[in-house]
Formats: C-alpha cells, sequence, structure tokens
C-alpha cells in the first residue's frame, strides 16, 4: 500500500492528510477536517491540476504587459505547455477583465483570460 502526505489548500487551517492507495486507486484519507480536504487530496493525487498565471505583452496600451490567467485549472503536466502557449501572443489595446487572451491553452480546451483592463496609451 502506497501512503501520500499532503497539506491541503481548501482552505486556511492547512491540514496534514495521509492518503492510502492500492493500485492507483485511494483506500482512505484521514487528516482533514473538512470535506473539502478530502476531496482536494483525492483530486491531487489521482488527476491533479492548476490555474497557470502568465502575462502577455500588450501594443498600444497604457501598460505593456498584461497579466493572464486561464479560465479554469489545467491538468498538472500541461502546466510549461500552456505557459510556452503564451510566448508569441501579443495582444492590442483595449482589453478589458475576461477577455479570452489565447482559445485553447496547449490543447487543453481551457482558454486564458485578461486579469485586468488596459486602456488605450494616449498620445501626448
Amino acid at each position: 500500500m502506497e501512503k501520500r502526505e499532503l497539506i491541503c489548500i481548501g482552505c486556511p487551517l492547512g491540514c496534514m492528510i495521509t492518503v492510502d492507495m492500492q493500485d492507483g486507486k485511494v483506500v482512505k484519507v484521514t487528516g482533514n477536517t473538512c470535506p473539502r480536504g478530502e476531496k482536494y487530496a483525492v483530486k491531487e493525487v489521482t488527476c491533479p491540476t492548476r490555474i497557470v498565471t502568465s502575462s502577455v505583452r500588450v501594443s498600444g496600451g497604457d501598460i505593456h504587459v498584461l497579466s493572464v490567467k486561464t479560465r479554469e485549472a489545467v491538468p498538472k503536466e500541461k502546466i510549461f505547455d500552456c505557459a510556452n502557449a503564451l510566448k508569441t501572443v501579443k495582444v492590442a489595446a483595449p482589453v478589458r477583465i475576461g477577455d479570452i487572451i489565447l482559445k485553447d491553452a496547449a490543447g487543453t480546451g481551457i482558454p486564458f483570460v485578461a486579469t485586468k483592463n488596459v486602456k488605450f496609451r494616449s498620445s501626448l
């Protein structure tokens, strides 16, 4: 039987969770103080995912770099592919929070979206 130990990130308590696994399946979860901890632990050991954050260049805007994130969590093994997909992306101002910056992050079907507004640069 395999044991995995995790620190839950589901809430500020940060419970130390132990997951017992056999043949790749979760048999028992202990150490969590709430149901979110068990849900987090099962997902983390069977199919871990993360929100990917990064930035892209902006042309014609009041700022030169725009922060972006994936709209949903992507499989953990796709994080670097998602980051690499943004390397050549450049957006034109204006941009609004939630605008889709890249429709498909590395074949996941999940878009990158803007996390801030960018106005046109004034021409003073």
